[in-house]
């Protein structure tokens, strides 16, 4: 399976935030797995929090089109009843499959205040084609408690707005994740001038496919490598 990791600008045109994914969803193969960065199509946008929403619910529609032939994962920020949640969802085979709302949300950048914090118990490992895939979003990497919730996982999706500062965090915790659960981690973050990109695919043995001037970076999953890992540094994992 390809995964594919995408580092695109987030502008304040949400349309054309969402022609310029699209197009890169097109130009990659059939049956890839993608990873949008967090909130690729809109950004924190707190004063236009009303029209996201309203741009999400025409654009899932598109995104479960473009996802017949391929699986792609995408936050959303979106509106339930009156609260504001930062939503993961899976589109796969047409369908969505799994969704999970962050849960931990960032103080820093003032999320709490507007977001309202998505359940724990969605951060799980779910079953993608004999493939066991778990999300952590972006800040919820920085979290031990919440590695043991993805432990066991084939691949750990981490789609991330995370600032230019902490790039060395950034990269060196999505790393530490794939040694640790001897698994594949596909991270996508935002490459807006104040962020850190740093986006790509980390293999079970801590190899690192990252390029900061790619806006698409792919790399092969192999099953055959989690096991290989696992058999020879058994920690436990290989029954999981």
């Amino acid at each position: 399976m390809k995964l594919i990791a995408l580092q695109t600008k987030t502008t304040d045109d949400f349309k054309t935030n969402y022609k310029h994914l699209k197009e890169l969803i097109q130009s990659c193969d059939d049956n890839s797995f993608i990873l949008a960065p967090e909130l690729c199509l809109t950004g924190f946008c707190y004063d236009r929090m009303d029209e996201a929403d309203e741009f999400t619910q025409k654009v899932k529609k598109k995104i479960k089109k473009l996802s017949e032939n391929k699986t792609i994962a995408i936050t959303f920020l979106q509106k339930e009843d009156i609260d504001y949640y930062n939503t993961l969802y899976i589109f796969h085979k047409g369908k969505v499959i799994h969704r999970q709302s962050k849960h931990k949300l960032f103080p820093l950048g003032d999320e709490h205040e507007y977001f309202i914090p998505g359940k724990e118990e969605n951060i799980k490992i779910i079953d993608i084609d004999g493939f066991k895939v778990a999300s952590l979003i972006c800040f919820e990497i920085r979290f031990p408690q919440l590695w043991l919730k993805v432990l066991g996982a084939d691949l750990i999706l981490n789609p991330s707005m995370w600032g230019l500062k902490r790039k060395n965090h950034f990269e060196s915790m999505s790393k530490a994740l794939a040694i640790a659960n001897q698994c594949y981690v596909l991270t996508a973050n935002s490459a807006n001038e104040d962020m850190a990109k740093g986006s790509g695919i980390i293999t079970p043995w801590g190899e690192e496919i990252r390029d900061d001037k790619k806006e698409l970076i792919s790399h092969t999953l192999e099953k055959e490598e989690i096991k290989k890992v696992r058999k020879y540094i058994d920690i436990g994992l290989k029954k999981k």
